[in-house]
């Protein structure tokens, strides 16, 4: 039997532990092995009634994981993916946005073996956007916005 991949998840906000919270209920061939957030004693009670709570560690610390997901605030993001790229893992980030300034992570990750995955859920329409693309399309917006809490 193949060993689970463990996962890190940056940031323990509204996505992240809610992606948190869903890994620890289980996902087959996934291990939620640890986390990093800016308030590390909330971080700790969040997660404090999990089945197998996860360790509670600094950004770059993620980068032991197998998995890197940002979820986290934008001042972190080069962080959080230098560290995940120059390991080789496979990165996944929900700000996806902050990698179209950052194209030299993309060349990094040629160059170490990491992946970068981008989940287009994160850009609401964007699958119904590349399906539309195939016929005659003049021009499409996308305009997203995230409430505040």
């Amino acid at each position: 039997m193949a060993q689970d991949l463990t996962v890190g998840i940056a940031g323990l906000g509204a996505i992240g532990l809610h992606l948190a919270r869903a890994l620890d209920r289980g996902v087959p061939g996934l291990k939620l092995a640890a986390a990093s957030a800016r308030d590390r004693a909330k971080a700790t009670a969040n997660v404090a009634g999990f089945k197998n709570p996860p360790r509670i560690v600094s950004n770059a610390e993620l980068a032991a994981c197998d998995i890197v997901v940002e979820a986290a605030p934008a001042a972190v993001f080069e962080e959080i993916a230098t560290a995940a790229v120059e390991a080789g893992r496979i990165f996944v980030p929900s700000s996806v946005g902050a990698l179209l300034p950052r194209m030299h992570l993309v060349e990094k990750a040629r160059a170490t073996g990491a992946r970068i995955i981008v989940p287009t859920g994160a850009l609401l329409g964007l699958d119904a956007v590349r399906a539309a693309a195939e016929g005659d399309v003049e021009s499409v917006t996308i305009e997203t916005r995230k409430p505040p809490r």
